[in-house]
């Protein structure tokens, strides 16, 4: 591991990872133009350069039978292990169901708020070096509480022309029924701006490498995404009681993502000196006391941040930023990658600073509702002259005027 004497030698690492690619941003820029112009066209060409694969355009849509057979490489433990998990995330989120507010005053004035589910999303799954089934669920079932009644997934084709197994199963155990086998920057300009044979989604979410990143950057505007998400990383606050096997094997298992991150912070002078040593990838940092390792952790704002000191919950209240926060020794951060509950779609590369976890309200529109009476008009209709005509809207003024 390398050792950090303070945070300053970090900063120009985490500022390289935030750095986006000149080259790459032009390359996708150019995808997204063919597919906005020549639809399934250009996705089957591009699918046809990228992916070694060449698919008509009735092979783009994962047929029912490729769905069923799916299932065939499912046994009934694995099936068991979906649905607890799926069982937990369900649990999460149907407690986290928007209230409408109603207000209303004696005059006659009332306040409404409805929250109506977008209509169509469109859900990214890579399945490059490992098929990340759990982006499935993580994703779908917040949009499938939310309301959303039309889901679509949409992951890279292998060479055979087929698509992981059991990220179709998964789906399909989701009721999900609208796939497609087609992945990268050509993916999200297809959900985006649609296809003769891909209907355009409201709003893209889950997971990608630098390509489909910046495709969903350049791509916000004309739909809604979740986040820009970076590389995976994890931040461990570790105290001297900490136990060095469990910091590594949670480094490790972070860095198992691609270009993924581990960060040790601790006030122990032995634990420091032994991760020191330790031949993994990964830095680690000491400090004073803990105080300073929550002010670095903060600054840091991590995607996973894991509490490992003698009194956990005594340091929660002075995180703010985090995507999620993992109490306890016996908390790794695979917990939340897989079954806890809450989506592991989080804010990664500093973000945690204004971004949030997926949640309900990602696929929820909130929508006001006014309306007054002449009585309530009359009794703030002065305050509203007085703003507009700050403003000079003397035609605000009397579209008001003219109810009284």
């Amino acid at each position: 591991m390398i050792a950090l004497k303070d945070i300053r030698g970090l900063n120009k690492i985490l500022e390289k990872r935030k750095n986006r690619k000149q080259r790459i941003v032009e390359k996708v820029s150019k995808i997204i133009k063919r597919v906005r112009e020549e639809g399934d066209k250009a996705v089957i060409e591009y699918t046809r350069k990228f992916d070694k694969v060449k698919l008509s355009p009735k092979e783009l849509r994962i047929s029912e039978s490729e769905i069923s057979s799916a299932f065939n490489e499912l046994d009934s433990q694995l099936i068991s292990a979906f649905k607890l998990a799926m069982d937990n995330v369900f649990k999460f989120y149907r407690h986290q169901v928007c209230k409408p507010i109603n207000l209303k005053e004696p005059n006659g004035k009332l306040i409404k708020v409805k929250y109506v589910p977008i209509e169509r999303l469109g859900i990214y799954v890579p399945s490059g070096t490992a098929p990340l089934v759990s982006t499935v669920y993580m994703c779908a079932i917040p949009a499938l509480v939310a309301g959303v009644k039309e889901l679509v997934v949409v992951s890279p084709v292998r060479q055979d022309k087929s698509v992981n197994p059991f990220i179709l199963a998964v789906s399909s155990m989701l009721k999900i029924k609208e796939m497609y086998k087609i992945g990268g920057a050509q993916a999200i300009a297809a959900l985006a701006f649609g296809t003769k044979t891909i209907k355009k989604v409201d709003k893209i979410v889950g997971p990608g490498n630098e390509f489909v990143t910046e495709a969903k950057r350049q791509v916000f505007g004309q739909v809604d995404i979740d986040m820009l998400a970076g590389p995976s990383e994890v931040v461990i606050i570790a105290g001297k009681s900490t136990r060095v096997d469990y910091i590594i094997a949670d480094l490790e298992a972070q860095i198992e993502h691609h270009n993924g991150l581990g960060i040790v912070i601790t006030n122990s002078r032995r634990l420091f000196n032994e991760l020191k040593k330790v031949d993994t990838k990964g830095f680690v940092i000491k400090v004073r006391n803990l105080d300073e390792a929550i002010d670095i952790a903060n600054r840091i704002a991590p995607e996973h941040l894991e509490i490992l000191t003698s009194q956990p919950s005594s340091l929660l209240r002075k995180i703010s930023n985090s995507g999620a926060i993992f109490l306890g020794e016996n908390t790794p951060v695979a917990l939340g990658d897989y079954l806890a509950g809450p989506s592991h779609v989080l804010p990664t590369t500093g973000s945690a600073r204004f971004f949030s976890s997926l949640s309900l309200r990602d696929f929820l529109k909130e929508v006001h509702i006014i309306s007054y009476t002449k009585k309530a008009i009359s009794e703030e209709f002065s305050a509203l002259e007085k703003i507009a005509s700050l403003e000079g809207m003397s035609k605000h003024i009397e579209s008001v005027k003219r109810r009284l």
